[in-house]
């Protein structure tokens, strides 16, 4: 089986697909000046995005990490999440609180799929 980078960066690629396993890096806000929702949709946009190039979608989505800032925006963060993703296609999911990259990043989100 061959490994296929996805826009592979300096120093990372976005997603490596291996076989029938799509790995995504953490993904993050483009605009970090946005809310917690806000950010949450630039995310999973990105998320649909990176999925759609390695050739599958959010229904196949088996694992996703998502670490917020302040763990007090978990409902601001869900209340995206939660019209997004596919009911009958949720995956199995932790959420941390972490200190992330930068201060203007609020959440972060990585994610594991099948295609």
């Amino acid at each position: 089986m061959s490994i296929s980078r996805i826009e592979p960066g300096k120093r990372m690629s976005q997603a490596v697909a291996y076989g029938n396993l799509v790995f995504l890096a953490g993904q993050v806000a483009s605009d970090p000046s946005a809310d917690v929702a806000g950010q949450t949709r630039q995310i999973l946009g990105e998320i649909d995005r990176l999925l759609a190039a390695a050739g599958t979608d959010k229904t196949q989505i088996l694992s996703t990490t998502i670490y917020l800032a302040d763990i007090a925006t978990f409902g601001e963060m869900n209340s995206v999440w939660d019209a997004w993703v596919p009911q009958g296609h949720l995956p199995a999911r932790a959420t941390v609180e972490a200190k992330l990259a930068t201060p203007d990043y609020k959440v972060e989100i990585q994610v594991v799929a099948a295609r």
